[in-house]
């Protein structure tokens, strides 16, 4: 048997041969346990967890040009998924319109372009909004987005009360691991805050916020570091929505979180587990919330991008189901399971369709569903739950040591330790002592050919057209007054998702909202 060293998780915790009653002294089940659907909430958000209703099968889509998405997301209702997931192009994510300069090149490639009212209105064409879920991964313009949703949705008769969903909002991770941010961190948050009581008010079913540690996880983190980075950023918006006015119980209920899942099962659903005991003590004892939801960590899970390889690409479909049950069994609210080929580019429907039937095959055919928290008491599982809750509250005390998350990551702390993971990580493969099948090891002289999804060159093109087409039919009068009211508002106190509204509705373009704020709140240069 191999000494106990030999063997360690993602995060560098140290597995040992076997686990006993030992490893647990002094563990009270009552206390760091309860019962499922009660506080800690360790063992999931419900009482019966799957046994009444499966998680939501949110398959990501969004590509190309907006009627092109509206058809995927028909086709993936048409096989069973559960709930819309949308992806955004980057000129999109970046708040600029696709005729923009730095647009070239990009309208349409990691996501759909939505340049206006018009756009939105052919994405959702023909869903059932008040009935279906939509999640939408946007950060920096989010309140722009989640605007345009309900005026496509009060055109359809739609009230905001009848609306549900989630708009990921998430603009503390863009700083520290993916970059698509605009404004300075502080008046980001004061748009997020903004969207939290604007949701209050007119959305008050909508999810105001995905708190995500899956990007930061995407960056090179770990395991611990995601659920300490993640739940940082968690009481930063908490902190500054307290700040602004809010009673914690007003908006604590609608926040969620985004977590990724990686290959290393038993360490995935441990994370699972601690973030969610972790979050109800935080809410509990930092910020005395009273109401029981607002204690409760929901999430979506993806599974891990940066796992798949583009080698052997059909060995990524085992590595997802893997994933896909980590997340199942550490009590995922909602799901989503990446195409095989994404290594490679976006997925195609064939890729599609086999993530969503893995999905399926986990929900109905494992039995993984038919009890809660499976694998709850496992002396191993319980050991790494409390390793990892211990790991990641140490980075928390750091955190707070530096003023909380938005002053580490102006400090640049978050950023500094991801990178040094990710470096670990990539010695560990190029070294061999982390293996990685079919790239470092089983590896094959010739690589089979794989369709790969194919990006219509005219498509830029003709998103310009229908842009220029939207310009020229307004009242551009009107628009300029919206406008000017959303730099007046950028300058004073008021909610500023109420000019945006009436400036959308008028037909201003994303870019031109975003240009308003940057005019007034200029753009966050990392390093100044």
């Amino acid at each position: 048997m191999e000494p106990s060293s030999g063997r360690r998780t993602d995060s560098g915790i140290e597995v040992q041969p076997v686990y006993t009653a030992g490893d647990l002294a002094g563990w009270d089940p009552a206390v760091q346990l309860g019962v499922p659907g009660a506080f800690p909430y360790t063992r999931g958000v419900h009482p019966e967890m799957y046994r009444r209703r499966l998680w939501t099968m949110r398959q990501y889509a969004g590509f190309g040009t907006a009627e092109a998405t509206n058809e995927r997301f028909k086709f993936l209702l048409e096989h069973g998924q559960t709930g819309l997931s949308c992806a955004f192009d980057l000129p999109t994510q970046m708040g600029y319109d696709s005729d923009h300069p730095r647009a070239e090149g990009e309208v349409g490639k990691v996501g759909v372009a939505i340049d206006s009212l018009a756009d939105m209105r052919l994405l959702l064409a023909g869903l059932p909004l008040d009935s279906v879920t939509t999640s939408m991964t946007i950060n920096a313009t989010a309140a722009v987005l989640l605007l345009l949703y309900q005026l496509v949705a009060e055109e359809q008769g739609v009230a905001g009360d009848r609306l549900g969903g989630t708009v990921q909002n998430d603009i503390l991770k863009e700083y520290v691991a993916r970059g698509t941010y605009i404004y300075p961190p502080r008046p980001s948050m004061r748009l997020i805050v903004d969207t939290f009581a604007y949701c209050r008010d007119h959305l008050p079913n909508w999810n105001t916020i995905s708190i995500s540690g899956y990007h930061i996880r995407e960056a090179g983190a770990t395991a611990v570091q995601e659920v300490a980075f993640t739940l940082a950023d968690g009481i930063a918006y908490v902190d500054a929505a307290l700040a602004a006015g809010l009673d914690v119980d007003d908006f604590a209920p609608r926040l969620s979180f985004f977590f990724n899942a990686h290959n290393n099962l038993f360490e995935e659903v441990a994370k699972f587990r601690a973030a969610r005991r972790m979050w109800a003590r935080i809410m509990a004892e930092r910020f005395g919330a009273a109401n029981e939801r607002s204690k409760v960590l929901r999430f979506h899970t993806q599974t891990g991008g940066s796992t798949l390889t583009a080698q052997q690409p059909e060995n990524n479909i085992v590595r997802v189901t893997l994933q896909a049950l980590a997340a199942a069994m550490g009590g995922t609210q909602s799901l989503h399971t990446n195409g095989f080929d994404e290594a490679l580019g976006l997925p195609t429907t064939r890729a599609a369709k086999i993530a969503l039937r893995t999905q399926q095959i986990v929900g109905y055919e494992s039995g993984v569903a038919d009890t809660a928290d499976p694998l709850g008491g496992s002396y191993y599982v319980e050991r790494l739950t409390n390793e990892v809750e211990a790991a990641a509250t140490a980075y928390l005390d750091r955190i707070e040591e530096m003023g909380g998350a938005v002053a580490a990551i102006e400090a640049g702390y978050l950023q500094e330790e991801i990178e040094g993971a990710a470096y670990a990580y990539a010695k560990a493969v190029d070294d061999g002592e982390k293996v990685v099948v079919g790239v470092n090891r089983f590896v094959d002289d010739t690589a089979e050919p794989v369709e790969v999804f194919p990006i219509d060159a005219a498509l830029q093109r003709e998103q310009v057209q229908r842009l220029a087409r939207v310009r020229a039919e307004r009242d551009q009068a009107g628009v300029d007054a919206a406008l000017a009211d959303v730099r007046a508002a950028a300058r004073g106190t008021r909610n500023i998702l109420v000019p945006m509204k009436e400036a959308l509705r008028r037909m201003a373009t994303l870019g031109e909202v975003s240009d308003a704020l940057r005019d007034e709140w200029g753009v966050h240069r990392p390093g100044a």
